[in-house]
């Protein structure tokens, strides 16, 4: 008999979004998408011009960061991510592991063991370098802005620290419940702060319209040429006011192309920049670094609501990180590079709210611990950019890949382009090698022991494969074991969860020749993993009929979506498969393995899969069975 698949009724194309609707993605965009980059005025130009000059910046030095950090904006956010990047999305969808998948989807079959094993581990170092990005973002933004308390009072200078703090502390508080109604705030919240930016900047510049000519790049050329055994510390600061680029990608599928470039041409990239040579006029003016540019540009008057509305810009940053880091921990989790975790939705309406308690608390207690160790922001700044620099190194360079294999650009096009990106690229990842001794191991700590968390997950379940197949019996002989052997039917339905649509799961074999004993009707449910971020609903799901009672049922996922326990149940009953909620078990084996003798896997990394795999969520949380409706069996294996 055929697979049964279910028919999707047509959707209708309904017209293309109005202009309200447009508005409404933009303004989305802007607080969601440029939340970290749009902080980055609050410390990147004091940092570049305090790595560059002695206390007294000349003009030239001013000119030459101004323009540095001019082309940076130009090269690698307007041309490298606007324009080419986040044309290589997957179904819509963006960010390293979404590049990834797509990467591998097409080369699945054809390419070599090699090829695939650059790509994964391309993909791998990318994620696991956001994770580190995603525990300084937090610390660093809200420190700088609650550090222009000091400019108000000496007073408060010993305040600052605590109540940066309280503030993280308040923020990662709140993800449990969620952050529907406050994200509605968001757009509007950094609109204000984009105009009021932009005003700051406008009457230095006025007062130094000398300052434009930073738009040259001679003078950049010039600084570097100028400062050659400086030009890495400066590089080290001018990366600080890009390193939110990589959100323009991984929030791709929130808002699509479109609202993300409006967002950067029409407000974030003129705001920016007006605040930037805001500042620096205000350099070349005093003649001095200042103790904050960003805040002496404001009225004594206008601080202290300054200070507010920073805090509420970084807190808005950092909430866009965090929910970044859940994303990325659940498509990792998809693409069975990290073990299962529990998902909680938080919002019913809106796809993609989700909240991960065990992230969101070592997030929280990394980022404290960030703070409270370095203490400013400018001691902070000093580890920061080693993450984001290494994750465009590696976007590039799977960018390269998929424009060639998916987009099917002409050879001659990327070996034009892509050389040019990746020196930009590796310019500034070298640039901030230097900053290991001073607080750049933290970040990269932090991502090589994700790295080496995926690598061993993957590796880890490759070997539990592979041990697997050679102890399973194929389907046909299980099923042909069921019906030569004097096995005792009894009635009702059991549900056999299995990760090989071809292998028996090893509790329905322990049923079979332990208790010698089977339910009347015995479905085998597959949930099969796919390379892309969604699954349409006519592509979910396939039912297939065996002999002697058997059902074989295969769930598609996305790396972006979970399957629940609802789901499979509607799905069968809509198919003609009754699971009754009074005679319906759930079968489920856990896993544990202990390194064998022959290793395939290095001792110390079997035990770490071992110990993963232990830790790891049970597939009963994550489909969320009712209690009382599931067994679970744990099976020892040796790998």
């Amino acid at each position: 008999m055929p697979d049964v698949v279910p028919q999707a009724p047509p959707q209708a194309e309904g017209p293309g979004p109005g202009r309200a609707k447009k508005t409404a993605l933009t303004l989305g965009a802007l607080g969601v998408v440029y939340g970290d980059i749009g902080t980055s005025p609050l410390y990147a130009f004091s940092a570049s011009l305090r790595l560059t000059t002695d206390g007294t910046p000349t003009s030239d030095e001013v000119l030459g960061i101004l323009s540095l950090i001019t082309w940076a904006l130009l090269i690698v956010v307007s041309l490298k991510y606007l324009a080419l990047v986040l044309r290589a999305d997957n179904q819509g969808e963006g960010g390293v592991l979404a590049l990834l998948a797509l990467a591998l989807g097409r080369r699945a079959d054809q390419s070599g063991g090699s090829s695939r094993g650059w790509l994964l581990a391309l993909g791998m170092a990318g994620a696991a370098l956001l994770y580190g990005d995603g525990i300084i973002t937090p610390a660093i933004s809200v420190l700088s802005a609650v550090e222009g308390l000091g400019l108000i009072t000496d007073r408060l200078d010993a305040w600052v620290v605590p109540i940066t703090v309280l503030i993280l502390i308040g923020l990662f508080s709140l993800q449990s419940r969620g952050t529907g109604r406050i994200a509605r705030l968001f757009g509007p919240a950094m609109a204000l702060w984009f105009a009021t930016i932009g005003l700051l900047g406008l009457p230095a510049i006025l007062r130094q319209p000398q300052v434009l000519w930073a738009f040259d790049p001679r003078c950049a050329i010039d600084l570097m040429a100028s400062h050659p055994l400086g030009v890495l510390a400066t590089l080290t600061g001018v990366v600080l006011a890009i390193t939110g680029a990589e959100a323009l990608y991984a929030d791709l599928g929130h808002f699509g192309r479109r609202p993300i470039q409006r967002g950067w041409y029409l407000i974030v990239l003129p705001a920016l920049l007006l605040n930037y040579f805001g500042q620096g006029a205000l350099s070349l003016e005093s003649g001095s670094l200042g103790k904050n540019p960003f805040f002496d540009l404001a009225p004594r008057s206008f601080q202290l609501p300054l200070v507010l509305l920073a805090t509420v810009a970084t807190v808005i940053a950092s909430q866009a990180l965090i929910s970044a880091a859940f994303s990325l921990t659940q498509q990792a989790v998809q693409l069975r590079l990290l073990p299962r975790l529990r998902v909680v939705h938080t919002s019913q309406q809106t796809r993609g709210r989700i909240y991960l308690a065990s992230v969101n608390m070592t997030l929280a207690l990394l980022s404290i611990a960030v703070v409270v160790g370095f203490k400013s922001s400018a001691a902070i700044a000093s580890a920061y950019g080693i993450a984001v620099t290494g994750t465009m190194v590696a976007t590039t360079l799977l960018f390269a890949r998929v424009a060639h294999t998916r987009l099917n650009w002409p050879r001659a096009i990327i070996f034009l382009i892509v050389p040019f990106l990746l020196a930009v690229d590796l310019a500034f990842f070298v640039a901030n090698l230097e900053k290991i001794d001073s607080g750049g191991f933290v970040p990269l700590a932090i991502a090589v022991l994700v790295f080496l968390t995926m690598d061993t997950w993957n590796r880890g379940w490759q070997a539990l494969d592979r041990r697997l197949s050679t102890r399973q019996s194929t389907l046909d002989t299980a099923i042909d074991e069921a019906s030569a052997n004097p096995t005792l039917r009894i009635p009702g339905t059991a549900v056999y969860l299995t990760s090989n649509l071809n292998s028996p799961p090893l509790a329905l074999l322990s049923d079979l020749r332990v208790g010698r004993v089977l339910h009347q009707q015995v479905v085998l449910l597959s949930i099969v993993p796919v390379d892309q971020p969604r699954v349409r609903p006519e592509d979910r799901a396939t039912l297939r009929p065996l002999r002697s009672g058997f059902v074989r049922v295969a769930m598609r996922v996305g790396f972006t979506e979970n399957l629940k326990f609802g789901d499979l149940v509607l799905f069968c009953r809509a198919n003609g498969l009754a699971l009754p909620d009074d005679d319906t078990w759930y079968f489920v084996s856990r896993l544990t393995v202990a390194p064998g003798q022959a290793l395939t896997l290095q001792k110390w990394r079997g035990r770490f899969f071992g110990m993963l795999l232990r830790n790891a969520s049970s597939l009963v949380d994550t489909l969320e069975i009712p209690e009382g409706r599931f067994v679970e069996l744990r099976i020892r294996v040796n790998i």
